[in-house]
């Protein structure tokens, strides 16, 4: 099967790999009809995540059919069609029982970083039963890919953990996917004002098309003080930082008014400084922490109610023997006015 690999040297490449088979026997065999590329396979590139394995296929986003189960698995069988999690869980340890399933004993982040993930014809599913969802045959592809991570991210760790409410002022920091993911599911909950933040045109461009009532260009570090401004030194109720360096986290610190709240869902690889010679008066909660994927049959009534329509953030497609092409654009997304690019049979 075609499948795309990084090596120990860093190289990633299309290669030509056997078609997995059950180990375990709860594990399914899913036949991969979509995935995309995520920013953090990018980090896989650059060498910035430490628990990736040498020579593994790449990518945590999926959907495709079941092809095999293990003799345990009891909610699926071949011939369902299936979003598959960004996030492998056994159901039975101590993190799963407390539905923290983001941090499972037993899985986690495996698919596409200790275990060959989804940029490939076929992919074994480990917990097959707790880390697949089954897919409504009415919704596209390219909207239910985006279920396996960016928008269970941007909705569970932005918008749910920020306890975002009715009539809140919002500001998200950073308009790429998973940015763009928080701004569209806040919307259940109907923000009396959203403020989008980035330095990239094209992607403030989608923000306003998405729902954003101000857009603020970044470029020149005036987004603070023209939200301040427009808030009378108050700030905003619910501060999403979706960017992951420490200037978004400063900004962060800047925004949120007293009693806010401060969501970071973006992935941060270097220290950022809480500062508590001004935050320890402020009344603010903070929260981070991975996706657990819970959301994805909410979502998918969302999508199936007309309210919610991931697919809008799918710029490019590029069929399975295209996997370098593909890397290529997202590399160089702000080129390429990229958002989400996807891979398909």
């Amino acid at each position: 099967m075609k499948a795309y690999v990084m090596d120990a040297q860093g190289n990633h490449s299309l290669q030509e790999r056997p078609k997995p088979n059950l180990i375990n026997e709860d594990d399914i065999i899913v036949k991969i009809e979509s995935t995309s590329i995520c920013g953090t396979d990018l980090q896989i590139l650059r060498g910035t995540v430490p628990t990736f394995k040498s020579d593994t296929v790449l990518g945590h986003e999926g959907v495709g059919i079941v092809e095999e189960c293990g003799s345990h698995i009891k909610k699926f069988k071949p011939g369902d069609r299936v979003v598959i999690s960004c996030t492998t869980s056994c159901g039975s340890c101590s993190m799963c029982q407390k539905s923290q399933f983001g941090q499972c004993i037993n899985g986690g982040w495996m698919l596409g970083n200790e275990i060959d993930g989804c940029h490939a014809e076929y992919v074994r599913v480990p917990y097959g039963d707790n880390s697949l969802f089954h897919a409504p045959e009415n919704i596209a592809n390219e909207s239910l890919v985006l279920l396996s991570d960016i928008f269970p991210t941007g909705y569970e760790v932005g918008v749910l953990d920020g306890k975002l409410k009715p009539a809140d002022t919002l500001a998200i920091i950073g308009c790429g996917p998973v940015g763009l993911a928080a701004l569209m599911t806040a919307q259940f909950f109907s923000p009396s004002k959203i403020y989008a933040i980035d330095n990239n045109p094209h992607r403030l461009n989608a923000a306003k098309k998405l729902g954003a009532t101000h857009t603020i260009n970044n470029s020149e570090n005036t987004a603070v003080d023209q939200i301040l401004d427009i808030t009378d030194g108050v700030g905003v109720d619910v501060v999403i930082e979706a960017i992951g360096i420490p200037a978004g986290w400063d900004m962060s610190q800047q925004l949120v008014c007293p009693g806010g709240n401060i969501a970071v869902l973006g992935v941060h690889g270097k220290s950022a400084t809480i500062n508590l010679e001004d935050m320890w008066k402020r009344n603010f909660t903070m929260t981070a922490g991975l996706v657990h994927t819970y959301s994805v049959p909410t979502l998918i009534k969302q999508i199936q109610a007309g309210h919610l329509h991931p697919e809008k953030l799918c710029t490019h497609h590029f069929p399975m023997g295209e996997f370098d092409k593909a890397y290529d654009t997202f590399i160089n997304a702000e080129e390429n006015d990229a958002l989400k690019v996807l891979v398909s049979r």
